[in-house]
């Protein structure tokens, strides 16, 4: 289960990617706008700003994500479903998808399939986290990995569920897209002015939720307190705060644009 307040506790850190990724979508007046791995609709609702007379529309597999997007009140369709069933439809000229293709096994070939049904010259936008050598998933992994915990989430937690820059990068390419691909690392500056260390707090609004939801609340506590330990070694507190780097990997994808440009 997602829980939407946990996930909006550091929303300012959240959204910067969204907003970066978008500044890179190159669309005037889209058709239709979609927004798989919407979330709680906060990101969603901010494209009515830019395309006022576009069809919005926002999917997620959590109800509780849902139910919280279509309490704020946009122009924007809200839907639950998985982004593995999603099909576009003709006017579909703009699909986003932010940070949510880390949790689908096999994404790749849902990006190769996406770019083949858009139409021509629409725009394929998504961002996926880089993280997961960083000190915060190796411990996560380590903990997980551990007597106690092996058993229960055995292959949960994988260690590369995303492509690099240049992967992603080549297979759109050879689907007939024109590609910009980049990598960026924001360094959050998380304040350390509650009972949890910060990383830990951040972590539970996403990469911590299936050991959640595997775990009876006596283990889970166990398992947090001693994950917590090892955080607070790899990212220390220093003038009140833990600077935690961030890798996020950025592709913007244009169908049919490299058939366009090489007649």
């Amino acid at each position: 289960m997602w829980d939407p307040r946990t996930y909006l506790r550091y929303g300012d850190e959240r959204s910067r990617p969204f907003h970066d990724l978008l500044a890179r979508v190159g669309a005037e007046r889209p058709r239709a706008v979609v927004d798989l791995g919407c979330g709680p609709g906060t990101l969603t609702a901010t494209l009515a700003d830019r395309w006022p007379g576009s069809r919005l529309a926002g999917l997620d597999s959590s109800p509780e994500m849902i139910a919280r997007a279509g309490s704020l009140g946009a122009p924007v369709s809200f839907t639950v479903g998985d982004v593995r069933d999603w099909r576009p439809e003709p006017d579909v000229d703009v699909l986003v998808a932010n940070a949510v293709l880390q949790w689908v096994p096999g994404h790749r070939e849902l990006l190769t399939r996406w770019a083949a049904d858009l139409p021509s010259g629409a725009w394929l936008a998504f961002q996926v986290p880089g993280n997961f050598a960083a000190p915060s998933h190796r411990a996560l992994r380590e903990v997980a990995g551990r007597d106690r915990w092996r058993d229960r989430l055995a292959g949960m937690l994988r260690a590369a569920p995303v492509d690099e820059p240049v992967g992603y990068a080549t297979l759109l390419t050879g689907a007939g897209c024109a590609v910009d691909a980049w990598e960026t690392t924001y360094v959050h500056l998380l304040p350390a002015d509650g009972a949890d260390h910060p990383v830990l707090a951040w972590m539970e609004g996403t990469a911590l939720r299936p050991v959640r939801a595997a775990l009876a609340a006596a283990d889970w506590a166990d398992f947090r307190a001693e994950l917590g330990v090892r955080l607070a070694e790899a990212y220390p507190v220093r003038q009140g705060q833990v600077y935690f780097p961030f890798r996020r990997i950025f592709v913007v994808a244009r169908t049919g644009a490299r058939a366009e440009e090489n007649p």
